[in-house]
């Protein structure tokens, strides 16, 4: 068989934890088995889908790196092929007209809820022959009264549904226009669709999608349904919990590594293995090893992800991302170091990408003020003669390479009979208006010359102005 898979959103959002998470199990599974993985915009509710959305879905896809085959392909560029359906299924009596108003739909509802029963349309309109004057009908699917619809699910396993608990679902509005379960089936056709693997809300949906497909006479796809993803507190995920569009996480300035391998381990394992590489994941990933349980959020987890990936990740790829969050806070990479620089400096001391371009803004800009009591302790009178020997030393110096302004360091430390960090500590302060940088050394390299030397300067002018 031809594996294709497919992940279909409706654009009336971004892009959430949940549909990432299902499309890189679809994307995988895809994947692993050589197959085709195709994106679908889901956007025939004009009411609620936007521009916008389509096209967070499309930044968020890219960013994550979860490419496709085919597509985006657009449901509402296929209207007349999903009416030509309809009229297939009315032709063929596996659909009807049905000319019920609401208000008799809502009385029939009330009805069965006073007996207790379970509100489903009763079929009333299944056997009519005539139209009903002045009402638009709408299109019902003509589900089988009797037998069992067996839902042979990836992950759950075989779920039956009696027939007789389905409703004549409504696939064609008055308006004419499709609903979600009609389109979908004709889509997922057409496009040779062998496996969807989505959210286990749409479980009760298979049956009736199941159904259609066997009155169009075509083979239903395999199915996989995820469990839910849920909040720390166990409660249904929310925008408190990270409910939010998976670009959220890169402002925040997580690595798309970190985001992809902590949604593939929310459902599924591989032995005690926390940390994937894409290809491993793509070689190792098996839907039957997918938890049946939901799974819950764990920030944490994601922060020490994404630090491991900070850390182990190309320098250079890890530099493309900083390069984004710098520009981010008005920085323009191109006034200070390159950023692979700075990335080799800071990745064992940044938990996040965004944490790192606000902790090295000042290799690119000059800080407004000092934090003051790093200033107090480590800026004073004492410090005057320890900074011009630093000045002179750095002034002197050809060659501005890490090792050389170690040394410079060192023999000044010597020479004025000071401990190390008597000289270290008020240059730091000098350089960033704090005390928190990389070693002193890379400081100052990352720095450069003229900005080390107009800030010790400026250090200088400073304590001569306080102790005036």
């Amino acid at each position: 068989m031809s594996i294709c898979t497919r992940f279909a959103p409706s654009p009336t959002g971004y892009l959430h934890i949940g549909g990432a998470r299902t499309a890189l199990f679809s994307w995988l599974y895809a994947r692993h088995h050589g197959g085709e993985f195709i994106l679908r915009i889901e956007d025939t509710d004009r009411e609620r889908s936007t521009t916008e959305a389509v096209n967070a879905i499309l930044e968020g896809m890219a960013w994550l790196g979860l490419s496709y085959d085919r597509g985006p392909f657009y449901q509402t560029e296929h209207l007349n092929r999903y009416r030509q359906v309809i009229q297939q299924l009315l032709a063929s009596g596996h659909a009807y007209h049905c000319y019920c108003t609401r208000e008799e739909l809502e009385a029939m509802r009330t009805e069965q809820m006073e007996r207790k029963e379970k509100p489903r349309y009763d079929g009333r309109c299944r056997h009519r022959t005539e139209p009903r004057e002045g009402v638009r009908p709408v299109v019902r699917f003509r589900t089988p009264e009797e037998g069992v619809t067996v839902v042979d699910d990836m992950v759950r396993g075989k779920v039956a549904f009696q027939n007789s608990e389905l409703d004549d679902l409504i696939i064609a509005r008055s308006d004419g226009t499709p609903t979600y379960n009609l389109t979908v089936v004709v889509d997922d056709m057409d496009m040779g669709i062998s496996h969807v693997i989505r959210g286990d809300d749409h479980l009760n949906n298979t049956p009736r999608q199941i159904n259609i497909l066997k009155a169009l006479g075509v083979e239903p796809p395999r199915y996989g349904h995820l469990p839910m993803i849920l909040g720390p507190d166990g409660t249904k995920l929310s925008k408190r919990h990270g409910a939010v569009s998976v670009m959220v996480y890169r402002e925040e300035g997580y690595l798309p590594e970190a985001l992809l391998n902590y949604l593939v381990r929310l459902g599924w394992s591989h032995g005690d293995q926390e940390i994937f590489t894409l290809d491993e994941l793509v070689r190792m990933f098996d839907i039957a090893e997918v938890n049946q349980s939901a799974s819950a959020v764990n920030p944490e987890k994601l922060l020490w992800l994404n630090q491991h990936y900070i850390k182990v990740q190309e320098p250079d790829h890890v530099a493309r991302e900083l390069r984004w969050h710098l520009g981010r806070i008005g920085i323009d990479p191109a006034d200070g170091p390159e950023p692979r620089s700075v990335v080799l400096a800071q990745r064992d001391r940044c938990r996040t990408l965004r944490e790192m371009a606000e902790s090295s803004a000042f290799f690119y800009r000059e800080f407004s003020e000092y934090d003051e009591k790093a200033f107090r302790k480590n800026l004073n009178q004492d410090a005057l003669p320890v900074l011009q020997a630093l000045h002179d030393g750095f002034r002197a110096l050809g060659r501005w390479e890490k090792e050389a302004l170690h040394q410079v360091v060192m023999r000044t430390a010597e020479v004025l009979d000071l401990k190390l960090g008597k000289v270290a500590l008020p240059l730091r302060v000098a350089l960033t208006g704090g005390t928190a940088s990389p070693a002193i050394d890379e400081t100052l390299e990352l720095v450069g010359r003229e900005r080390t030397i107009a800030r010790i300067e400026r250090a200088q002018a400073r304590i001569s102005a306080e102790a005036a």
